[in-house]
């Protein structure tokens, strides 16, 4: 190969990889506006399936625009709300994030259509008075209200990065369109007083939860000396626990659709689901561990699977249950609009629900990593231990709560369970600093500006998403009432 041709070869070179860093730069640039194109076309394609199926009659317009808006609630609620599910287990490198997306996405679809209750609640819980809001008119531009203003919340919360509650996202909206229609005389305060109580008790009960699990393990398995032979015996016990846990969950909370039970019968099947994968995790963690090392490395990897499992169950009982938040004043609606009435509660129509549930997946795939990677690994560091930790506390606190009769977020209880793993880490810590400190005879605190240095959770983020969720009901009932008003002005 002469000079000049070698030349040749190497300028063609450089241009190749201008163009390609060019192809890169505009796929990273343009990857959003495929988010938004795919969508737009799928609020659209929900309104074409809501006029299909509703059919061309008095009504169907209000219809159709509630179909679009479902669609975008549903949009939202997979951007922000699985991410509580999912985000732990890429966090602690269980899961990619292809995986994690896949999984989910299947897993909140199964949920919502296999499981997803076919009643629901028109009024959220009882928030509003339904004789406050009797003409038919004012309710159904009440539920619109509701739905345009959850999701425009969701949104937002999603857009600066904090998790928020779609439930009480929708309960807000509800509140305040019901105050815009007939003051605040119409709002059950007794109801909201529980709610606000749950903005505490779940991230609380989350985190405390989650922290005492840490400790368990950190106690029965990370400190001692044979830490394989300890996990041999405690892990196959905490898989037992989780597997009872979310049985009990499900059954008490995503099955209503298959069959009903009551919380004792629940947990009796808890109970003997537990035992059972107790016994048949034993040999499965023996020969998972032979030939490990004995360290914490080793420990992470038998955590792993039962990480997985966990987050694919946690997606289906999201997918059960809070479906409902999408589609539930959606199905309020094209009731009011099919029997001319509403009631207390209603079914939801199978294509209502459809909607809620590729809603959910599309979000998930096209705006979930945003929040996945916020819970997984920014607000503190996890590994399998502690991301099983915070699954565990997920479903056993929806268990307590139901047993207590307590309003309660899944939203807050996960990551509730992530700060309190992280703030125990940050106890642990220091505690093990101050013993070694006595040991060896010197001073038992540290310095101020090194107590800084060596704070485990993101306290930015902290304040971030509590500020988020003691400002969601009341950002949505402004909103919601704000909307209702303008609705009722263009409706007149």
């Amino acid at each position: 190969m002469t000079e000049k041709s070698g030349n040749q070869w190497k300028t063609l070179d450089r241009d190749l990889d201008r163009i390609g860093q060019l192809e890169r730069a505009t796929q990273y640039v343009s990857r959003p506006m495929v988010g938004l194109g795919v969508s737009l076309a799928f609020i659209v394609i929900a309104g074409i399936g809501a006029a299909l199926f509703f059919g061309f009659q008095p009504g169907s317009f209000v219809v159709i625009a509630a179909a679009g808006f479902g669609a975008y609630m549903a949009l939202n609620i997979g951007a922000n709300d699985v991410a509580n599910n999912m985000g732990p287990a890429v966090g602690a490198n269980a899961l990619t994030m292809g995986g994690a997306i896949l999984i989910a996405a299947i897993c909140e679809s199964a949920g919502a259509l296999l499981a997803g209750g076919d009643v629901v609640s028109t009024i959220s819980k009882g928030i509003i008075d339904p004789n406050a809001v009797a003409d038919l008119r004012v309710f159904v531009w009440a539920m619109m209200a509701a739905l345009i203003s959850s999701a425009l919340w969701v949104n937002l919360a999603t857009w600066i990065g904090a998790p928020v509650s779609t439930t009480h996202s929708v309960v807000g909206g509800v509140m305040g369109a019901g105050i815009a229609a007939a003051g605040f005389s119409a709002v059950d305060w007794n109801s909201m007083s529980a709610i606000a109580a749950s903005w505490v008790i779940s991230p609380v009960l989350g985190g405390v939860i989650a922290a005492s699990f840490l400790a368990f393990i950190k106690a029965n398995i990370i400190y001692v000396d044979d830490k394989l032979a300890a996990a041999r015996r405690w892990v196959p016990v905490l898989i037992g626990i989780m597997a009872g846990a979310f049985a009990t969950y499900l059954a008490v909370k995503g099955l209503k659709r298959i069959i009903s039970v009551d919380l004792i019968t629940a947990i009796a099947i808890g109970v003997g689901v537990a035992v059972i994968a107790t016994l048949l995790s034993r040999p499965y963690i023996r020969r998972k561990s032979e030939g490990m090392e004995n360290r914490n490395k080793s420990l992470k990897v038998l955590f792993g699977l039962p990480l997985v499992i966990s987050a694919a169950l946690l997606s289906f009982a999201h997918g059960a249950n809070d479906v409902a938040n999408a589609v539930g004043p959606l199905a309020a609606i094209v009731h009011a609009e099919q029997v001319g009435e509403f009631a207390g509660k209603v079914s939801i129509p199978t294509w209502v629900m459809i909607i809620g549930a590729f809603g959910i997946s599309f979000g998930l795939v096209f705006f979930g990593p945003k929040l996945i990677r916020m819970v997984g690994s920014q607000i503190t560091k996890l590994n399998p231990m502690r991301a099983y930790c915070v699954a565990l506390s997920a479903a056993i606190t929806v268990i307590v709560a139901s047993w207590l009769g307590l309003p309660v977020s899944s939203t807050h209880i996960a990551v509730g369970g992530v700060f309190g793993v992280g703030f125990y880490r940050e106890y642990h810590a220091e505690r093990r600093y101050r013993q070694n400190a006595r040991n060896n005879g010197v001073a038992r605190r540290l310095p101020p500006e090194e107590r800084r240095r060596r704070k485990l959770v993101r306290r930015s983020h902290f304040m971030t998403i509590v500020a988020a969720w003691i400002i969601t009901v009341p950002a949505a009932a402004l909103l919601s009432g704000v909307i209702f008003a303008i609705l009722n002005v263009i409706a007149t």
